[in-house]
């Protein structure tokens, strides 16, 4: 995967694809070997349990709303205009408890095997199945909890 010069528009995303994941739609904006970058929409009330990345780091820029995390066992918070920074083998969650959708950009580098996970658990709608898989594709989950504070 070569990066191309080009424009990736608003409301459109590379070949014409999104994710539903569980309930959050995932919509890639850029990928190469070094890096993946997606806008995520999050509905309220939903989140991505703790989990790790062995092999990458991940951002996430918050566009609009608040995005609760957990981030290295302690909880906080951002709202647009935050960056987060979550480096490779640090434990990391997020949830939308904000009452209203939240929107951001993410990125991760290197890009590695997210887009395979992605468009494998695309509409898979058990958590625990995801969970299962995600280890297949250096995504690490740990035990659920129910929500950052």
């Amino acid at each position: 995967m070569h990066e191309t010069p080009a424009i990736t528009r608003k409301n459109q995303s590379l070949d014409s694809v999104s994710w539903n994941i569980l309930g959050q739609v995932y919509t890639p904006k850029q990928m190469t070997e070094d890096s993946f970058s997606w806008h995520a929409t999050f509905p309220e009330e939903t989140f991505v349990p703790p989990h790790v990345h062995p092999h990458q780091d991940e951002y996430i820029f918050v566009l609009e709303g608040r995005i609760d995390l957990i981030l290295d066992g302690k909880t906080t918070s951002a709202s647009a205009g935050d960056l987060v920074r979550m480096p490779r083998g640090i434990p990391h969650a997020f949830f939308n408890n904000s009452g209203a959708p939240a929107q951001a950009l993410f990125w991760a580098a290197p890009a590695g095997k997210l887009v395979d996970l992605y468009r494998r658990i695309h509409n898979m709608s058990s958590p625990a199945e995801v969970v299962k898989v995600a280890r297949e594709y250096d995504v690490v989950f740990m035990p659920p909890i129910s929500s950052a504070a």
